[in-house]
This record gives structure tokens, sequence and C-alpha cells, in this order.
């Protein structure tokens, strides 16, 4: 007995000790992720790229029914009608003598069932041009998904990095107000000390009260970029989602020409454009399938009689089977069959014109994003610089205060540049990636530019 309650007490502890690593994500729970594994999570739970897999589903149902089209149709009936009299018709006889006889033909009920096959033998290419446009369709639809697959990544890298950045905005702010805090103290001291007048106790207080509400903001700043992950993961947008640091900086450098060169080839939209160019030709062909005749093969079973089961038929025979060649040609309709060829013609002509216009916007769009990277690049080293000497600056300008050498404007002025120069640090580190990350969708690559062939 005692052994059993002994197991009992150690199965309660495990589960008690595994149960929070079983629970979903729920409003106060953790949740600490990678980049890579946001940007996996995103792309399984985004609803953007679901709405492109059921797109892409669509499709193909649809080029199901384009090839069902070739197969033989098969169809049946059932009929019942009831006649009011019994249909009859007049026979004359002229020997011997001239005589009229009423004669009946039919059954007042009329029973009739049959079964009907058609197979199309020929349609102007009609069938396999619309098998072929539904092919495509499924082809575009794909492209879609990537596209929507491009989107998200960049989307969630975004997303991370300002989760990181609001981050540092938040140590910035925690920092200010940690040494404002000793500021202040240090001014309460002198000023009874009688080393400075009380107005410059008053501005190190203001100053300190000001560095509080930035604090707020900033925290406030981080619970939303928290929450637009979130919403881009498709979690629950009170998830206290938590992400790991990335890598130190690396520099990273890039040919212009090579980067364009991958766009053209990779973009999402020209491979749309493509795909739309030869769905365009189809839609010529389709057109031109109107000039020529429409061939069907079609047969036929038969049963009439006066019986529920169609058997008995006292007038003529109860069954029959019909085999017919249908052929039908459409000769003129004012001009309406060229009309749609010249329509499809000149709707292939504009997407050419729409290619050639959104290659240069994308050429336009690679050029700004790649002179981005470059910016925040440049930006980087100089903030680094910027940071040295603001830190030195505060540090030589609060020991000249506790020496009594200086006012407290000069060290309030002081940690402003310090921490307008730790922000603009964090904002460049960011920033950078943040380029990266906008130059990597204008490409059309889904992976790390540093790793991409081209």
């Amino acid at each position: 007995m005692k052994a059993l309650l002994h197991r009992i007490l150690v199965m309660g502890l495990a589960l008690f000790l595994i149960a929070p690593s079983m629970r979903t994500y729920g409003k106060d729970q953790v949740a600490r992720l990678t980049l890579d594994q946001a940007i996996k999570e995103g792309i399984t739970n985004n609803r953007l790229i679901r709405e492109a897999e059921e797109q892409e589903r669509v499709a193909i149902q649809l080029e199901k029914k384009a090839r069902a089209d070739f197969f033989p149709k098969l169809s049946t009936s059932y009929t019942y009608s009831r006649l009011r009299n019994n249909p009859y018709t007049y026979f004359t006889t002229q020997k011997p003598v001239p005589q009229t006889s009423k004669i009946t033909v039919g059954p007042k009920d009329n029973f009739t069932w049959d079964f009907d096959i058609t197979q199309p033998l020929f349609t102007g290419f009609a069938l396999t041009t619309k098998r072929r446009l539904a092919a495509l369709d499924i082809d575009l639809k794909q492209v879609v998904k990537q596209q929507a697959v491009l989107d998200v990544i960049k989307k969630v890298r975004v997303a991370y990095l300002n989760i990181l950045l609001a981050k540092r905005a938040l140590e910035v702010a925690d920092e200010e107000v940690n040494q404002l805090e000793a500021h202040v103290h240090d001014a309460k001291q002198l000023h009874k000390q009688g080393v400075i007048p009380y107005n410059d106790l008053l501005k190190s207080q203001v100053a300190l009260a000001q560095a509080r509400q930035n604090r707020v903001k900033a925290l406030s700043n981080l619970d939303v970029a928290i929450a637009a992950l979130n919403s881009l993961l498709d979690r629950p947008i009170t998830t206290k989602t938590q992400v790991m640091e990335l890598p130190p900086f690396s520099p990273s450098y890039y040919e212009l020409s090579s980067l364009l060169e991958k766009a053209i080839r990779d973009r999402p939209e020209l491979k749309q454009l493509e795909i739309a160019i030869k769905q365009a030709d189809m839609a010529v062909r389709l057109a031109k399938s109107a000039y020529y005749p429409q061939v069907f093969l079609n047969g036929r079973y038969e049963r009439k009689g006066d019986n529920w089961q169609a058997s008995e038929n006292d007038y003529n025979n109860d069954h029959n089977t019909i085999v017919s060649l249908q052929l039908t040609w459409s000769l003129f309709e004012w001009g309406k069959r060229r009309a749609d060829v010249c329509a499809a013609l000149h709707k292939k002509k504009a997407l050419l014109e729409k290619i050639e216009g959104i290659k240069e916007s994308i050429m336009l769009e690679v050029k700004q994003a790649y002179q981005d990277l470059k910016v925040a690049q440049e930006n980087i080293h100089t903030a680094i610089e910027a940071l040295e000497q603001a830190k030195e600056n505060y540090r030589i300008t609060d020991l000249q205060y506790k020496e009594g050498i200086t006012t407290s404007t000069e060290v309030l002025d002081a940690r402003a540049f310090l921490t307008q120069a730790e922000f603009n640090y964090h904002r460049a580190l960011y920033g950078y990636r943040i380029a990266k990350a906008e130059l990597e969708r204008a490409i059309g690559t889904e992976g790390d530019l540093a790793n991409a062939k081209f």
C-alpha cells in the first residue's frame, strides 16, 4: 500500500511539473521563439497563406472539371403522361364502298424511359484549350501562394525586429530613469549644502518625471510590437511572446546588377504576368474555336409502354436503340466571333505592356531598397561614433556637476544627448536588418541574402 501511494505521489508530481509545457498559448503564458521559428510559424498559420492555399485547391478542382469534359456524358430520364383520350386516327377505304374507320393508335397511359450517352469528337480545340487554361490557373495560384509566403516572411521579420528595437528602447528608457534618479539624489544633496539653487533641483525632478513618462511609452510600444507579431502568427493577441536576440551585426555587400537580375528572374509578380500571357494565348485560341464545327456522337436507348416498366406496348415497339452523329456549325454571327478574337489579342498586348511597366517598377524598388541598405549600413558607423562621444560627454559632465563646476542643465542636456545616441544606435542596427528584409522581398527571395546564390 505504501509503494502504491508513493507511485501515485510521484506521478502526480511529474504531471504537475510538465503541465505548463503541455498548455496551449494562453493570456499570460510566455512563449520564446527564434526568428526562424517565427517565420515557420507565420508560414504555417498566417491567414493570407491559408487563403492562397484554398484558392489553389479551387483551381485544382476546376482543372478536374475541365478534364471531365473529354469523357462521355451519361444521362437518363423517366416520364409518365396520361392523355384524356386515347390517340386515334382515321383510315379510309374506297372498295368495295368508301368507308372511314376510327382506329386507336396509342394508350392513355404513356411511360417512357431513356438512357443517353454523348461523346464529343471535335470541338474546334475548345476542350483542350479550356483544360490548358485551367492548368495554367493552378500554376498562377501557386505563384500567388509564393507571393503570399514572401510577404508574410518580410512582415514577420520586420515585426520581430520591431520587438527587439522596442526592447532596446525600453532598456534605454530604464537606463535614463536610473541615471536621472541618481542625478536627482545628487542634486538634493548639493541643494542642502547650498551648492546649487532650488531651480536646478526642480529642473532635475522635471527631467526625471519626463523620463518616467518616456519609459511608460516605451513599455506600451513593446506591447504593441508583440501584439503585431502575435497577429501575424495567428496567436492570441495577448500572448506574452518573447523573442530571442539575433547574432551580432555583420555587414554584407551586394552587387546591384546581380540583385536586379535576380529580381527580374524570381519576382512572383512577373511570374504571374508570364502565366497571364500564356492564358491570353489560350484565350485567343479558345475564341478561334468558334470558327470550327462541333461534332458529337450520340447514343440513345429508349423504352415506351403503357405500364410503369415501359415493357408493354400494343401499338409499336416497346424499345429501340438510336446512334446518331451530330454536327453543328455557326456560319454567321454578324462579326461576333471576330470581335472575340480581336478582344483576346488586345488583352494579350495590354499584358505585354504591363509586364514592361512592372519590370521598371521592380528595378526601381530594388534600387531604392539597395540604397536604403547602404544608408543604413553607413548610419551604423556614424551611430557607434556618436554613442561613444555621448557616453564620454555624459561621464565628464556628470563628474563636473558633482564637483560643482557645471550646472544641472548641462547634465540634463548630456543625458538627453546620450539617450538619443543610444536610441539612434539601436535604430541603426535594427534598421539595417529591416532594410535587408525589404531588399530580400524586393528581389523575391525567401532566405537570407548572405546565403543567396545569384
